[in-house]
């Protein structure tokens, strides 16, 4: 990609910062994308994916960042958005020195940007990164960290998906709803617990057949087939899986009354798939309001670990989420758009107190 190019991305998406990082004796070839630091350090999980093209690690690295902006200001903490790839199969190139390597980029970015796991990265790769920065969070327990943030993350999304319920059926009860959940990993299995809890009738899919099967047995889930999940007759749908699957083929699909899943970046264009659910009369729960339990989960870490604190401060994503659901059917403007102007007006406000990290 041109220098032009990646300069006119910066400016789209307002980013202050991009880090190329390369190190041919470890094999690794990683970027940070640090997008904005005025509420606080830039804070975002690392990840590592066989990207098919650098172009692609690129865009995929400013829309997470960008989105982890958001998440951090709508749920009020102290951070700014930050993300990093690492290109490349896990299964291949994940090594120790290859993550430490990597945790001796952090350390020379001083304190702006702190790395947590993300897909394809583990509590234990946090441990080697952290042998060469103390700029991480998403340790084990064993070594004063919050362990595995995934649990918070899935609560969180119930508190959403529970406050989307209360808006449009009139009570946040799920039981007897028919919710069907895309992708069954760490969060998704998490959040088919809290669901299964409450009565709710689960639809499940993925790419692991045998998750699948461990979820169908333990929360008497029915299975589907990959793209079926989107036609289903449901209550609401649950995107935990990967992004941008939001787009024009899958909306038109959709039958449920609410979307609200732990993925990010599920809107493959925000100003056009945000509008589509709104105009087919669907309840958009935004995702990276409704997926920031991890967020606050490591933030906690940051300052000195509670989960009790946690999982309290979780739970306010249910009140946020009703505040944001009002203000778009006042407003009429698509759910998404509401977020996104809340958190922007904090960044805003603090602005006007001090600048950048």
């Amino acid at each position: 990609m041109a220098e032009q190019e990646i300069f006119t991305q910066l400016a789209t998406y307002d980013h202050e910062q991009i880090v190329f990082c390369n190190d041919n004796a470890t094999g690794l070839k990683a970027i940070i994308a640090i997008h904005n630091t005025v509420l606080g350090p830039g804070l975002g999980g690392t990840r590592v994916w066989n990207y098919a093209t650098e172009a692609e690690a690129i865009n995929d690295v400013m829309r997470l960042s960008r989105g982890m902006t958001y998440k951090a200001a709508i749920s009020g903490l102290n951070l700014g958005g930050a993300k990093a790839v690492i290109i490349g199969d896990a299964t291949k190139i994940k090594t120790e020195a290859l993550m430490r390597k990597f945790g001796r980029f952090v350390e020379n970015l001083n304190g702006k940007y702190i790395t947590a796991e993300d897909v394809n990265t583990t509590t234990k790769d946090m441990e080697y990164v952290n042998m060469e920065t103390s700029h991480v969070v998403g340790l084990p327990e064993s070594m004063g960290g919050g362990g595995d943030p995934s649990p918070v993350t899935a609560y969180g999304v119930y508190m959403g998906m529970k406050a989307s319920a209360k808006q449009v059926f009139g009570n946040d009860s799920l039981a007897g709803k028919k919710v069907a959940v895309q992708g069954v990993g760490k969060v998704g299995g998490h959040l088919l617990d809290f669901l299964h809890k409450e009565g709710a009738e689960l639809f499940i899919s993925d790419i692991n057949a045998d998750t699948l099967a461990h979820y169908a047995s333990r929360v008497g889930a029915k299975v589907v087939n990959g793209e079926e999940i989107y036609g289903l007759d449901v209550d609401v749908f649950a995107p935990c899986a990967l992004g941008a699957i939001l787009n024009d083929e899958h909306i038109a699909q959709l039958k449920c009354s609410i979307v609200a899943g732990a993925a990010n970046n599920q809107l493959a264009d925000e100003t056009i798939h945000g509008p589509a659910l709104m105009n087919k009369g669907i309840v958009y729960a935004p995702d990276f309001l409704i997926n920031a339990g991890g967020l606050i989960n490591v933030y906690q870490e940051h300052i000195g670990y509670n989960r009790e604190t946690a999982q309290r401060k979780a739970e306010h994503i249910y009140d946020v989420t009703l505040e944001i659901l009002k203000i778009s059917a006042s407003e009429k403007i698509y759910t998404q758009k509401a977020a996104m102007n809340l958190a922007e007006k904090r960044i805003q406000d603090i602005s006007k107190v001090k600048s950048t990290y």
